[in-house]
């Protein structure tokens, strides 16, 4: 039996140009059970403070209640509780915590809409995809720049992306694939739920809450229709040289092997994100020439935690490397010197393989091709905090360097750095 992902999906190639209607039909009790059971268990409570567990105790009168609601259109979409978290450049992003009730049903209608734009979708996109991954969008720059010539690169920023986007063209973008009034109903009221701040709520003209369940696939959404398919349909077949775009959300990179193409779009670009409501930064946004021999202006580039610029490989070949970037960096070794330091009293033994799964972690996304001697400073770094404080547990110091060298090699291994991420054609 085919599962209802798979039947909206062949639903939508099979009508390729049209719109398509009666889509909140897929979504039942077994649905919404299931999308319960996807929700992170241990995710921050909304205005309500019910935490999953709670909701899961009555979740089999509480799920045919809310399908009801949803279906007959009194369904209310809750409050959303605003925190703050930090960027680790100083700044704060907004995080928006809806209640459980919300994320839930919210899953519901994602699982509904993804099958459907993932029709649409261009290969250029990699983020909050099914399938599609930071790794393979690195992978796609590399091959670009390395081997198909794209010197060019058009590095944008965009301001406040999440809470520019216009409700009115997010509808109209919506309606050009989809024709559900229950549907639609019920994702205008989440873009219109009030926001709780310190006691006060205001509700938005715009924007979409980070944190919601549905905002990933309402943002693709949104730029698909700004960015990707008018760059694809309307831009490059004007283009006199090769050209491409990788974008993984808001973050996105444009790249040309000819200087004219990338400086004649640089232009155009603004006056593009003018027009549906969204802004580029006039100092983030900016052409760089990564193969620029004579130096003049930027030559390296931060794209998705990483520095990318041209050397030479062991072979001796131009391509394009990448590191941690240094912002990146910082922010790593700071956070786990806070939670070392927070953390000393534990038993060594957990002490260590609590460390260890945090190590492992970073290598996991940082250990690729090219990036060896920045997992070794992250692993000397980490190593240096974990010495400083084991010697201050209370007490005389209790560690000298060679015993603790012997513990983290011998006793109690620290994890060492590893390349998860090695790609065939980085070995040129």
């Amino acid at each position: 039996m085919l599962t209802v992902e798979v039947q909206i999906a062949e639903r939508a190639r099979k009508y390729p140009g049209t719109v398509l209607t009666n889509l909140h039909h897929f979504i039942d009790t077994t649905m919404l059970q299931e999308s319960f059971d996807i929700l992170n268990k241990k995710g921050a409570s909304g205005v309500d403070e019910e935490t999953w567990y709670e909701y899961n105790e009555r979740r089999d009168e509480r799920i045919p209640r809310l399908l009801e609601a949803f279906k007959s259109g009194r369904y209310h979409a809750p409050n959303i509780r605003r925190i703050f978290i930090s960027k680790g450049d100083g700044k704060q992003r907004p995080l928006g915590l809806p209640t459980v009730e919300s994320k839930l049903l919210q899953k519901a209608v994602s699982k509904v809409l993804t099958p459907i734009y993932e029709q649409v979708f261009h290969d250029t996109s990699y983020g909050f995809r099914p399938g599609r991954s930071q790794h393979q969008a690195l992978d796609r720059l590399f091959k670009e720049v390395s081997f198909e010539g794209k010197r060019y690169i058009i590095d944008a920023d965009i301001q406040n992306y999440f809470g520019s986007i216009q409700h009115q063209h997010l509808r109209e973008f919506l309606r050009r694939r989809i024709r559900d009034k229950v549907t639609e109903r019920v994702i205008g009221k989440w873009l219109k739920a009030g926001i709780l701040y310190e006691g006060n709520v205001e509700y938005p003209k715009e924007g979409t809450s980070q944190g919601d369940s549905i905002s990933p696939i309402l943002s693709n959404i949104y730029l698909h229709y700004v960015l990707d398919e008018w760059f694809a349909e309307q831009i490059q077949p004007l283009l006199q040289g090769s050209s491409t775009m990788i974008r993984f959300a808001d973050d996105f990179l444009l790249m040309f092997s000819n200087k004219e193409d990338a400086l004649r779009v640089l232009k155009v670009l603004p006056k593009r994100f003018g027009k549906f409501g969204l802004a580029l930064h006039p100092e983030k946004t900016k052409l760089i020439d990564v193969d620029d021999r004579k130096r003049f202006g930027p030559k390296a580039f931060d794209f998705l935690g990483f520095t990318h610029y041209i050397g030479k490989s062991r072979k001796g070949r131009r391509v394009l490397l990448r590191k941690t970037s240094s912002k990146k960096l910082r922010l790593a070794i700071r956070r786990i010197g806070e939670w070392i330091k927070f953390s000393r009293h534990r038993p060594i033994k957990e002490l260590i393989a609590l460390i260890n799964q945090k190590l492992t972690g970073h290598y996991a996304y940082y250990g690729i091709t090219f990036n060896g001697k920045m997992l070794e400073v992250f692993f000397e770094a980490v190593k240096r905090l974990l010495y400083k404080w084991l010697n201050r547990r209370g007490g005389k110091p209790a560690w000298k360097w060679n015993k603790f060298s012997r513990l983290i090699s011998e006793w109690l291994p620290l994890a060492k750095p590893r390349v998860y991420h090695s790609y065939l054609l980085a070995k040129p």
